[in-house]
């Protein structure tokens, strides 16, 4: 079992900066910020880049695994976003694992535009997926879809991890399903939405029977995020709990969020502390 923390965008980077190094002394394998413009859980809280923010992460650590949790086509281009994948894989070092998604929330229609339904949805992500990989693999890139286009899109000088950076990639439905297995080497799912913790984790169980279905014993690596019912982290208990059922389910990584002082993942950093000494290890 790998180990992954979040850590939002909203700190200013003099207090952020401690939470990234620390993540990684803590021993987590990797760790994530969200890749929105506004997230709906904190649409009044200061929020911060993305891409700078894990920039910035990637001067500060040297071993730990970092990502977007997770891009999006909601307001990215597949062809800046490369130019921003090469730049985090290159000053990371090989580091940077990029989650994504079809988009929804508040990013769906915050510049203008239509509200997809959920077809559409896939439909965009299947082209933002497609031009993404080859982007990154394929230098001169002529695509045109009814969603993204790129003519003749230079993509030099290619990923320092080869043949790309890896994929992690949300889904629920068929058709996101087999994309994932197709061009991610992981899925990642926060399940279903549900404040019931029980009927959460059942919808977990049912998605990865799902990706069972999909994959047909393919290996491939599962992220379960943890902290969509209830946080993981109200206490060491909770957290071995919710990790014990994710390892049941063959799941390879979770994914918690670091502690906040108050609202929504509000906990307590000495939970984390006693987590990483005591819960983790054991799982090594």
């Amino acid at each position: 079992m790998r180990f992954g923390i979040t850590i939002l965008p909203e700190y200013r980077w003099k207090d952020a900066a401690p939470r990234w190094r620390r993540a990684e002394e803590l021993g987590f394998d990797h760790v994530w910020t969200y890749d929105h413009l506004t997230w709906g859980g904190l649409q009044d809280s200061p929020w911060y880049g993305t891409t700078p923010t894990l920039t910035a992460a990637a001067l500060v650590t040297s071993t730990i695994r970092l990502g977007t949790f997770v891009t999006s086509p909601n307001f990215r281009h597949p062809l800046a976003l490369t130019r921003d994948i090469l730049a985090l894989d290159d000053v990371s070092d090989g580091r940077f694992l990029c989650g994504i998604g079809s988009g929804g929330g508040i990013d769906a229609t915050i510049q203008g535009g239509p509200e997809l339904t959920a077809r559409e949805k896939v439909d965009r992500l299947t082209e933002f997926v497609e031009l993404l990989d080859k982007l990154l693999t394929t230098d001169g890139v002529d695509y045109l879809g009814e969603y993204f286009e790129t003519r003749n899109g230079r993509t030099l000088p290619g990923c320092v991890q080869q043949p790309r950076v890896p994929f992690i990639m949300a889904a629920n439905g068929p058709r996101s399903l087999r994309l994932a297995t197709r061009y991610g080497t992981g899925w990642v799912t926060t399940g279903l939405k549900s404040p019931d913790f029980d009927t959460w984790f059942a919808s977990v169980v049912d998605l990865s029977h799902r990706l069972d279905d999909v994959l047909e014993s393919k290996p491939f690596d599962r992220y379960l995020a943890l902290d969509s019912a209830r946080y993981s982290l109200t206490s060491v208990a909770a957290f071995e709990d919710i990790v014990g059922r994710a390892g049941e389910l063959g799941f390879t990584d979770v994914i918690t969020h670091w502690p906040r002082a108050e609202g929504v993942y509000a906990g307590s950093e000495d939970v984390l502390e006693q987590v990483a000494a005591e819960i983790i290890p054991q799982y090594r």
